[in-house]
């Protein structure tokens, strides 16, 4: 008999105890989320250019060590953080995670120094961050019932991916504001207004919109100390192990498209001779290709995720990404006309190891020790993001602005076999076991 507090929205299937309603405000709400976190790349790029001066050939190495601190102190947050979502509610951390965020965007347009980047983005951004990383990551996971994770998973990625386009866009802003006869400085500051009245609006639809709660009684919970060692204490089970390493590049290869792709166009615009407004805003057009791309494959990958063993469809994904990583080294000029064609392999790469990722990782994840493991899931993506972009920043300046895809690209191919051996070797877990034979 089908328990009657299971909920459908179409084709999804819901968690028991999650209404439409709820799942609508989340939906709201991802869209949001991801475009929010990673407009800091526009918006750093260009404080960095227009209110700081930076020289063209120092800015790689900035942004790698500004993107590495701030993941220096996500890598202290997020296990605390998994077990405030854990015990507390989802939405009420979710909400000042964007309120955080709308803060940060408020200072970052009256910087005047590196100093102040480095205080702003490593305290408040990162506070910001890893709350709205922590409540996205636990609600996708508590929001679909097994059957419907995949399909939930690759429309909430495509959701995130139509947020990042759209909100990317607003990199063209400055120009527009230019346009109308204020000076850089100022469009640069209007731009960061607008984007900071986006997250008091986004705090305001978790709050509201979200199921109140956690999704298990209080006599259930475990207590604090058990939800701090509960992560990385899963990663006995080689598939959590896997997804933890799956995160690693995931997170990683998010944070080089997002960073050092927008970088790339813009010193290349420079150097054609555009004025910044200009170059920045060629450098967000080749971001958002990507992202376009992420969020048109996101659907069709969804059913497939749905379909296959989810170790075999992350190997599957690995081979995607390292395809669009590996093939940017026939790149040279990206402001070319054809690079649209390598920045949609980009995008879709990027998307499916994000997708499968978060698969795998939702099935294995304990129902009641979820916020705990996806924080050690998220530190693993901040490992990630610390490790790839402190490299590949100074890879950037020094050997060639392809060189941090080169590498995200290489661990792609690493952790394809990887992925082989969990899938040939490792057993899965008795309670995975039915779900994990399909494929």
């Amino acid at each position: 008999m089908a328990d009657p507090n299971t909920r459908t929205l179409g084709p999804l299937l819901l968690a028991p105890g999650v209404l439409p309603r709820h799942l609508w405000g989340f939906l709201a709400t991802a869209f949001l989320s991801i475009g929010l976190m990673t407009f800091i790349a526009v918006g750093q790029t260009y404080v960095l250019n227009v209110n700081l001066g930076i020289p063209d050939d120092a800015q790689g190495g900035i942004t790698g060590d500004l993107i590495a601190w701030t993941e220096v102190v996500a890598l202290l947050l997020f296990i605390p953080a998994g077990v405030v979502v854990d015990r507390l509610s989802r939405r009420a951390v979710y909400a000042v995670g964007f309120l955080l965020l709308a803060l940060t965007y408020v200072l970052y347009s009256y910087v005047s120094s590196v100093g102040e980047l480095y205080l702003y983005r490593c305290t408040i951004y990162a506070l910001g961050f890893v709350a709205v990383t922590a409540a996205l990551s636990t609600v996708l996971v508590d929001y679909p019932a097994e059957a419907s994770r995949g399909k939930l998973v690759a429309f909430v990625g495509f959701l995130c991916g139509l947020g990042v386009a759209v909100i990317q866009g607003f990199g063209a802003l400055p120009q527009t504001f230019a346009d109308m006869g204020y000076d850089d400085l100022a469009a640069g500051r209007l731009t960061h207004f607008l984007i900071a009245g986006l997250c008091v609006g986004a705090a305001l639809l978790a709050y509201l919109g979200l199921r109140p709660g956690i999704p298990i009684h209080r006599h259930q919970r475990p207590s604090a100390r058990e939800l701090f060692a509960s992560g990385f204490a899963q990663a006995r089970n080689p598939r959590v192990l896997l997804a933890y390493a799956a995160a690693f590049i995931a997170r990683g290869d998010q944070a080089v498209n997002a960073f050092f792709l927008i970088l790339w166009g813009t010193l290349a615009g420079k150097a054609a001779g555009l004025e910044t407004p200009d170059a920045v805003k060629a450098g967000t057009i080749m971001f958002v290709a990507t992202q376009v791309a992420a969020l048109v494959w996101a659907p069709i990958l969804g059913p497939i995720l749905d379909r296959l063993n989810r170790v075999t469809a992350l190997a599957v994904c690995m081979v995607l990404a390292a395809i669009g990583n590996l093939a940017l080294l026939l790149l040279d000029d990206p402001l070319a006309s054809y690079g649209i064609l390598f920045f949609i392999l980009l995008g879709i790469g990027q998307v499916s190891v994000f997708l499968s990722a978060q698969s795998l990782i939702g099935q294995e994840a304990p129902a009641d020790k979820r916020g705990s493991v996806l924080g050690a899931f998220n530190i693993s993506g901040a490992v990630g993001i610390l490790l790839i972009t402190a490299v590949g920043g100074r890879l950037f300046d020094a050997i060639d602005p392809r060189a941090p895809f080169v590498v995200v690209g290489s661990i792609n191919v690493l952790l394809f076999f990887a992925s082989l051996y969990v899938r040939v070797k490792a057993r899965p877990p008795a309670v995975t076991a039915t779900v994990a034979a399909r494929g």
